[in-house]
């Protein structure tokens, strides 16, 4: 068995500021432009993960505190995550 994942090939288009920077990005670090392009998205995958767990471990820190203090301060946190404000 192969440890090495399957690969898909896909066609993105990307903005052209967007494309200049991943060029940058890979003459820097003497990659390829696709190297460059898939660790961006695994990297956002997982920032997006991490969002999602600290998300739900601020409702779980809600639902189980009686302090009402503490209550406003996660409210608040969990509508700045949701809504940015």
């Amino acid at each position: 068995m192969s440890t090495t994942s399957k690969t898909v090939r896909q066609s993105v288009t990307l903005p052209a500021n967007v494309a200049r920077r991943v060029r940058a990005l890979a003459k820097a670090r003497r990659t390829s432009q696709s190297r460059v392009i898939v660790e961006l998205i695994e990297t956002g995958l997982e920032a997006r993960e991490n969002e999602k767990r600290h998300y739900l471990d601020l409702l779980e820190r809600l639902r189980s505190t009686k302090d009402p203090a503490e209550q406003e301060r996660l409210t608040a946190e969990l509508a700045r995550l949701t809504f940015g404000e």
